[in-house]
């Protein structure tokens, strides 16, 4: 089995994404980011995610970006919207997915990986400017020209498969796989727990794809 790094956030899209790299026959080298979140119950889902979805091992990186501030994730001064917003909304975390992707890219050096899984989607999403597909290009290009890997021709790979579908359709992917979402966090602001508010950007999309699914919604909320 070829490895793979899988950035596992805990929520639902990266666990559909750990089940798909799993289905296509990797070895899931599942690696988690404790950069300061509010919501950090999502690190012990994606603990038990990386058990259930079978990785071959699970790794969590601590990270200062809550020093940075800047996003209502890592800053309690901001509030967490709880209505749609115009423009990028205040939970985009400054170049989160740039550093997450940078980590993984040398967790993959060092393991000899060719291929790198994320959960971005540009369907259903925040609006954030590092879920978009020219930013995945983008980055694919750059990790081929900044490591040894990639100037000695090996080429390195990343995978976006939840790039272009709904939430539901994401939902339903995941159900084929054996994917139970109850064990998962999406939730900005949850609590100790892992309950979701009900009311957050985040919640409004996974329940809406739910809905669209036609699946019982058994998140667990406050």
């Amino acid at each position: 089995m070829k490895p793979a790094v899988i950035l596992l956030s805990g929520g639902l899209d990266s666990a559909t994404v750990l089940a798909i790299a799993r289905e296509s026959g990797f070895a899931c080298h599942a690696l988690s980011l404790d950069y300061g979140q509010r919501h950090n119950a999502e690190l012990g889902a994606a603990a038990r995610l990386a058990l259930t979805l079978g990785a071959h091992e699970h790794r969590v990186i601590r990270l200062g970006l809550g020093d940075l501030g800047g996003s209502a994730l890592t800053d309690d001064s901001i509030a967490v919207p709880e209505r749609p917003t115009e423009g990028i909304p205040v939970t985009y975390v400054p170049a989160r997915n740039t550093v997450m992707l940078a980590l993984a890219l040398a967790w993959a050096e060092v393991l000899g990986a060719r291929d790198i899984f994320i959960g971005v989607n540009a369907v259903d999403y925040s609006g954030y400017p590092d879920c978009r597909p020219e930013f995945i290009a983008a980055f694919e290009q750059m990790a081929n020209l900044a490591t040894r890997a990639g100037v000695e021709g090996v080429k390195l790979s990343i995978h976006a498969p939840l790039q272009y579908l709904s939430k539901a359709q994401i939902i339903q992917r995941g159900i084929a796989l054996g994917v139970d979402y109850t064990q998962t966090v999406s939730c900005y602001q949850a609590d100790a727990e892992g309950r979701a508010c009900g009311a957050c950007d985040a919640c409004r999309l996974r329940r809406q794809g739910f809905k669209d699914a036609g699946v019982a919604d058994l998140t667990r909320y406050k």
